[in-house]
């Protein structure tokens, strides 16, 4: 019966790409909070928004992406620990995320939290992403898609892991 109940919840889990700058908010940043978690705040776009509140699911596998950086690429792992709910930063006027907009009534902005699993030994190029058959169909790679969250395939997440020489830590 536990055995049957970790394959149905594994069937169930999505994979997203998040992206961040560095220079806000890094992998390694992530990896240095305690328990190596952190809310994955300040999203301000309607569609990243219902994803963090609607799809995004604990349990969930996150490719850790530096973006707005000489070479964007996916440096790490994590996965979703809390599901989504209304981020605070939106309603505190002295955060960079303030919208006078939102209210405890009416939050607006959700975030999830996320967890550290994983760094690359070598982080994954966008140039390399473009370059695999798999990969060269993400949504990252999309010209136009600015998305700071997005979702990827299952079979997208294990060629990463391919490219990178990581086991699965979902043992997919």
């Amino acid at each position: 019966m536990e055995l049957k109940q970790g394959i149905e919840k594994s069937e169930k889990r999505k994979f997203w790409l998040m992206k961040s700058e560095p220079n806000c908010f890094s992998l390694n940043d992530l990896k240095n909070r305690p328990d190596g978690t952190e809310p994955w705040d300040g999203v301000r776009n309607y569609q990243a928004r219902n994803l963090l509140r609607d799809d995004i699911k604990c349990g969930d596998g996150v490719l850790f992406y530096h973006s707005n950086i000489s070479k964007p690429a996916i440096v790490g792992l994590a996965r979703v620990v809390r599901e989504g709910y209304p981020d605070y930063t939106a309603l505190d006027p002295e955060s960079d995320h303030f919208d006078p907009r939102a209210s405890a009534t009416n939050p607006l902005w959700y975030m999830v939290d996320v967890q550290y699993l994983a760094s690359l030994e070598v982080p994954i190029t966008r140039q390399d992403l473009a370059r695999h058959p798999v990969l060269a169909g993400m949504g990252v790679l999309k010209k136009g898609n600015r998305l700071s969250v997005q979702p990827v395939t299952q079979e997208q997440w294990q060629a990463v892991l391919q490219v990178a020489g990581l086991e699965d830590p979902f043992g997919l």
